[in-house]
């Protein structure tokens, strides 16, 4: 079976609870998850500067029979219904949720693009991922552990989300 994650960070209002009702809000759509990685507190990256602290999880979901589109369409309509706005690339926000890797698919379809095309430069990806899978591979083989170490500061925040049992 392909093991399919998610990754979630929120910059504004209460951090913590927009990374748990993204969460929820995922499942009542079709989106469920399965395990939640810690949560990790992170810099930003790139986007202007100030900008508030991060908090990032990676999450594996079972999409059931939804296709990566599908998933990235829930993924944008809880953000929608979260209060994400885009104005600012890379600037502050409620929620953020990427589609980061999708068993060993390999799409460069502009809507979205599996495996997240920077998912191992990024330490608030790289390490909320290891600990769901401590030897994740990329869909073209190559190890995560064996691609040099990601940039940014990152630090355990809290205990896993609450997921669906």
């Amino acid at each position: 079976m392909s093991r399919i994650f998610l990754g979630l960070g929120a910059n504004l209002g209460d951090r913590l609870a927009a990374l748990q009702r993204a969460v929820d809000l995922l499942a009542t759509r079709g989106v469920r998850t399965t395990a939640s990685s810690r949560v990790w507190a992170t810099a930003p990256v790139g986007g202007p500067c100030g900008q508030p602290e991060f908090l990032n999880v990676v999450v594996e979901i079972d999409p059931g029979r939804m296709e990566p589109a599908d998933v990235l369409a829930a993924a944008n309509a809880v953000e929608a219904e979260l209060g994400r706005v885009r104005d600012v690339r890379w600037g502050p926000r409620t929620i953020d949720i990427d589609v980061l890797l999708w068993g060993d698919l390999r799409s460069d379809d502009p809507t979205v693009t599996i495996p997240h095309p920077r998912l191992h430069e990024r330490a608030f990806v790289v390490l909320p991922l290891l600990d769901l899978d401590p030897d994740p591979r990329l869909p073209d083989g190559r190890r995560l552990v064996d691609l040099p170490a990601p940039t940014g500061d990152a630090r355990p925040y809290a205990p896993p989300l609450a997921v669906a049992v």
